[in-house]
């Protein structure tokens, strides 16, 4: 069985403030994070995603339960560990009139890490060749990655990334998306990651766990999660779709475009809550149209993340 990078148990922390409400961020969170590959870590605005990676460095303390950092416990036995764990939380910060490769070194430099070791990470990063370039000139896909450089200098048996593609654009995206996967494949790092962007998660990640009100309401597989949870919507193709979704719309479903995964245009129709795929089939042929195609939609990590979530929210 592998072993875990990350143990929580029983973890609450409530958040006191004066003439305020108190603000419980975690309620009795389990955690369990094996070693390997690329855990997904999910939840809603206020869920306590903040709060558990804040505690995991030291930087919060639990008010109840335990938690645990590549076997040991924290925070009291975090300065054993620390040099193992690389993180990126919020935006990463340099001297913005420095090249890239100079804020590295000087990092590499205090923190007693060989100058080769940052030739190393550039190359990881895909930032040789703008490794001498101001990092004020960098677009944001590119600090992001130099920011991941740095978290990486001290070759972390895990790297914690909080929202790593927060405000990027497609392309910064796409590059910050390959890079952890590459680095989940590597079979040297584990990747604990933080996202929004649900759709870059189920691309990336092995493992996932999602939380809601400061609980964790699934942990598993992609898979495992995803297992047993059907959309209940179809995807429609017809000659005519102007025609064939007013058709739907006036059969009373709601119609949207369907966008296949790593596209950007639609392709079909997606038909949401269809129990019974025929009446589709059957409303459609009824004033004259006939499908060309007509398939069931898996449940996505979407799909499973609002369900999850509302549902502990009711």
């Amino acid at each position: 069985m592998s072993s875990t990078v990350i143990e929580a148990a029983g973890v609450h922390k409530v958040y006191r403030r004066r003439r305020k409400p108190p603000e419980r961020a975690l309620d009795g969170l389990d955690l369990v994070v094996r070693e390997g590959g690329v855990h997904g870590f999910l939840g809603p605005n206020g869920s306590g995603k903040t709060t558990t990676i804040r505690m995991l460095l030291g930087l919060v303390a639990a008010d109840e339960g335990s938690l645990r950092l590549l076997g040991r416990p924290v925070p009291q036995a975090l300065p054993q560990v620390v040099g193992a764990v690389g993180a990126l939380v919020e935006t990463p910060l340099f001297f913005p009139t420095f090249s890239g490769r100079l804020n590295l070194r000087l990092l590499a430099e205090t923190a007693g890490v060989p100058r080769a070791r940052v030739e190393e990470v550039l190359e990881t990063v895909d930032l040789t060749a703008r490794a001498d370039d101001r990092f004020k000139g960098y677009s944001l896909g590119m600090k992001q990655r130099l920011g991941i450089a740095a978290a990486l200098l001290k070759r972390p048996r895990l790297l914690i990334l909080d929202e790593p593609s927060n405000g990027l654009d497609p392309a910064g995206i796409r590059d910050v998306r390959e890079l952890i996967r590459r680095l989940g494949n590597d079979g040297r790092t584990t990747v604990f990651l933080s996202s929004h962007l649900l759709s870059e998660v189920q691309a990336v990640c092995d493992d996932v766990t999602i939380l809601a009100r400061g609980r964790c309401v699934a942990s598993g597989t992609v898979r495992e999660v995803l297992q047993g949870r059907s959309s209940d919507d179809v995807r429609v193709q017809v000659a005519d779709p102007a025609g064939a979704k007013a058709v739907l719309e006036q059969a009373g479903w709601t119609v949207t475009p369907h966008v296949p995964d790593g596209a950007t245009t639609p392709d079909a129709w997606r038909v949401h809550g269809v129990p019974d795929p025929a009446a589709v089939t059957r409303a459609l042929a009824e004033r004259g149209f006939f499908v060309s195609e007509l398939s069931r939609i898996s449940a996505d990590l979407e799909t499973a993340f609002l369900e999850l979530t509302q549902e502990q929210q009711r």
